[in-house]
C-alpha cells in the first residue's frame, strides 16, 4: 500500500492512524478520534510533541478537534475547521464545543471571568474564533466553554463580511508569525484563510493547498489583476487591492502590510527565480 495522502491533513503515522483511513494507509493501530475543543484563546499546533518543535499552525478558542493520542502532556489532533493535523498542549483542550452560533468579529477581545470590564482577563480571543454565547448580563455574554466577552465584539456566523479584502486590511500592522493564525501574529495563508472565512468561504490552511484548491477561477499569471484576486508565488499568497497593489503578511519586514505588486514579484524572482505563478479570482 502506498501512502499518497497529505500528512498535514490526514492523521496517520506508521504506529497510529485515524480509523477512517483504514484501507488507505498502513499503520500498526487505527483509532477513532475523541471529540474535544480548544479551551484557550489560541494554541500552537506543533510538528512534534515537544515545546521546541516547529509551529505548523495555531488553533483558536472554540474550534473542535478529533483527538487521537495523549502523550506526556501533548495531544495529537486534527482540527475540524481546516483538517490540519499536529500536536497541541493537552492543557489547551477541553470538552467538545457545541456548534458555534457566533464568531469573534473584533480583531481580539478579552475573555473575562465575569461580566465586569475591571476583572483581569483569563486570556484573549482572536478574530474568527467560533463561539456560542449564552447568558447575557448588561453588555456581556457568557460563552460555552467558560468566560464572558463584550457582546458587541461578536457576530452571528450568518452575518458575513463580503469584502474580504477590507477584512484583510484590518490586520495591517499585525506581525508576521510563521504558523500564526491569530491577530497577534499570522502568516500569509492564515491572513487569506481568516479573511475568506469571514466572507463565508472555506479555504485550506497553507498557501500551496490554497493554490491547488477549487477557490474561484484559476487565471494565468499575466492576466490583468483585480481587487480580491488571490495571487500565488512559490510558497506565498497575497490579496490584490487593485491592479498594482496587494495586502499580505510577509516575513521580509515581518508585518502585514500593503505593497506594490512589482516589489513582491521582483523579490520572488530574485529569491526563487520565478515570479507570480497563478491568479485565482473568486
Amino acid at each position: 500500500m502506498t501512502n499518497l495522502l497529505d500528512p498535514r491533513l490526514h492523521a496517520y503515522r506508521p504506529d497510529l492512524a485515524e480509523a477512517r483511513l483504514r484501507g488507505q494507509v498502513e499503520a500498526e493501530r487505527f483509532v477513532e478520534g475523541e471529540p474535544a475543543g480548544v479551551a484557550v484563546g489560541w494554541a500552537d499546533l506543533k510538528r512534534r510533541p515537544e515545546p521546541a518543535a516547529p509551529n505548523d499552525s495555531q488553533l483558536l478558542f472554540g474550534e473542535a478537534v478529533s483527538l487521537f493520542e495523549r502523550r506526556g502532556g501533548w495531544a495529537w489532533v486534527r482540527n475540524t475547521t481546516d483538517g490540519y493535523v499536529g500536536w497541541i498542549a493537552e492543557a489547551a483542550l477541553g470538552a467538545a464545543p457545541p456548534p458555534a452560533s457566533h464568531r469573534v468579529a473584533a480583531l481580539r477581545t478579552p475573555r473575562l471571568p465575569g461580566p465586569d470590564l475591571k476583572l483581569p482577563p483569563l486570556d484573549f480571543l482572536s478574530f474568527g474564533a467560533p463561539v456560542t454565547p449564552g447568558e447575557s448580563r448588561g453588555a456581556y455574554v457568557e460563552l460555552a466553554g467558560g468566560g464572558w466577552v463584550f457582546a458587541r465584539h461578536l457576530a452571528e456566523r450568518g452575518m458575513l463580511e463580503a469584502d474580504y479584502v477590507a477584512t484583510a486590511r484590518r490586520f495591517l500592522g499585525t506581525p508576521y508569525l510563521w504558523g500564526g493564525r491569530s491577530s497577534l501574529g499570522l502568516d500569509c495563508s492564515a491572513l487569506v484563510q481568516l479573511a475568506l472565512a469571514a466572507a463565508g468561504v472555506a479555504a485550506p490552511r497553507d498557501s500551496d493547498q490554497q493554490e491547488q484548491a477549487e477557490l474561484g477561477v484559476p487565471l494565468p499569471p499575466d492576466s490583468p489583476r483585480r481587487r480580491g484576486d488571490l495571487l500565488f508565488w512559490q510558497g506565498h499568497v497575497a490579496l490584490a487591492l487593485d491592479a498594482e497593489r496587494v495586502v499580505h503578511a510577509t516575513g521580509g519586514p515581518m508585518l502585514t502590510l500593503e505593497e506594490p505588486f512589482a516589489a513582491i514579484d521582483g523579490r520572488a524572482r530574485a529569491e526563487s527565480g520565478s515570479g507570480l505563478r497563478l491568479i485565482r479570482r473568486l
